[in-house]
């Protein structure tokens, strides 16, 4: 049985599933006859590599270029000719695209592939925008400008425990990517990550079905509707990981079944967590404390990868979050509905209620994306400043703790705090909220 349950995970981790599931979506990848026959199917860039590469400067990356001895995104040296693309259904038409971001860590844009399918594509696409930055941005502050302020206060608590726990273990495991090739690599953007487990599969598992139980006795909706809906946004964020090429379905697995044992842990604590924050006169301090401490913490459990900035940035999130819902329920600037109205009718629609949640949208996202940019301008500089770090390459400036962990952390307090204090103050005096 121990043999049996070895070979079963075994194949789960097998990138050759991964890439035939790609080649069902209508993915064919663009390797060269090197990249083949030296990896044979089975190679891969190591997370060595990877770090490498983001540590040299730009005249060593061009002269390894000029060498040919550069590894590439599949780990083996560029210049040799590529091969014919796989084949794929007769009278399809088949788009050559390349992953829409570089990578984060060492800039890299990817290799070309073959898009059959471009449904399933732009669907997929869709659906890992569901566990990245801008979707988080837009959909957290959408809850509480437009729809219940209580549902994403928690909802926050769960995503900032999942992603954390989640990047941690990312950390300790150190599984890498699935190796390209035989998979083809939609998206390069966190490809110098770690593998196991996904925190795409985590946060897109959490979040919809962390918001039914938030939900289902707080307003009036069909509840089959929100397992339906929960459900299929679970699904579609969990394959869209392995049709990008970024994980193996065990890490899919493991990634959900995690979400599902941290869900059972700390939903019956949601209640006492949300009160804590909201009524003790030093959870504040203690909050920004414990997250700064939490991040201070993961810094320590690997060298420099991008997962340690993305964990600072949930922190400093959740903790510019917890912050101003404080001050909210102090000055009862957003207050939460009373036991005896629950649950809650949905509004009836109509053309004014859809205008003005538009207009808090793009105005909130608007002043959160400005925030961003300005707050990211002023901060690299004045924490290289403080550290005596040299600020004039910022990728290799923020791979020093001294400069990653505050000035995510602090970038991203101050968009959660502006989310949930600053915006809907500035619509409660222009008569918005």
């Amino acid at each position: 049985m121990k043999a049996g349950l070895s070979r079963v995970l075994s194949d789960l981790h097998d990138p050759h599933l991964v890439a035939r599931f790609q080649q069902l979506c209508g993915v064919s990848g663009t390797f060269t006859r090197s990249e083949v026959e030296v990896n044979g199917g089975i190679g891969g860039e190591t997370a060595g590599c990877v770090r490498q590469r983001a540590a040299l400067s730009g005249v060593e990356e061009r002269r390894r270029e000029a060498k040919g001895d550069r590894c590439n995104n599949n780990g083996v040296a560029n210049g040799t000719p590529a091969l014919s693309a796989s084949a794929v259904g007769a009278g399809e038409t088949v788009a050559t695209v390349k992953p829409l971001r570089r990578n984060s860590l060492t800039g890299d844009a990817g290799h070309e592939f073959h898009i059959g399918n471009r449904l399933l594509y732009y669907l997929f696409t869709c659906g890992t925008e569901l566990g990245n930055e801008l979707f988080y941005i837009s959909f957290f502050p959408f809850l509480v400008w437009n729809v219940d302020a209580l549902v994403a206060r928690r909802l926050i608590v769960v995503w900032v425990w999942v992603m954390y726990l989640g990047q941690c273990t990312k950390d300790v495991i150190r599984w890498p990517r699935p190796a390209s090739p035989p998979v083809v690599k939609v998206e390069v953007f966190y490809n110098s990550e770690y593998s196991m487990p996904s925190t795409h599969a985590m946060s897109g598992t959490a979040v919809p079905l962390a918001l039914l139980l938030l939900t289902h006795d707080r307003w009036e909706y069909p509840f089959l509707l929100g397992v339906a809906l929960a459900l299929s946004w679970c699904v579609l964020v969990c394959m869209s990981r392995i049709y990008m090429g970024m994980h193996s379905v065990l890490d899919v697995i493991v990634g959900f079944l995690y979400s599902l044992l941290i869900l059972v842990v700390f939903s019956p604590a949601l209640d006492v967590i949300d009160t804590f924050n909201l009524s003790c006169r030093y959870a504040p301090i203690l909050i920004v404390s414990l997250h700064a401490g939490m991040g201070l913490f993961s810094f320590t459990l690997d060298t420099w990868s991008t997962s340690r900035g993305d964990t600072a940035q949930i922190l400093g999130t959740g903790a510019g979050i917890a912050v101003a819902s404080h001050l909210n329920y102090q000055l009862a600037l957003i207050p939460d509905p009373p036991a005896s109205m629950l649950p809650l009718p949905p509004p009836t629609l109509s053309f004014s209620l859809v205008g003005l949640c538009l207009l808090r949208f793009v105005l909130g996202v608007l002043i959160l994306l400005a925030t961003r940019a300005v707050m990211k301008a002023l901060t690299i500089p004045l924490v290289c400043w403080f550290f005596g770090i040299a600020s004039g390459d910022v990728r290799k400036a923020r791979q020093n703790m001294q400069v990653e962990l505050p000035y995510r952390y602090i970038v991203y307090w101050t968009v959660g705090f502006s989310a949930f204090f600053l915006v809907p103050t500035f619509y409660f005096y222009i008569g918005l909220s």
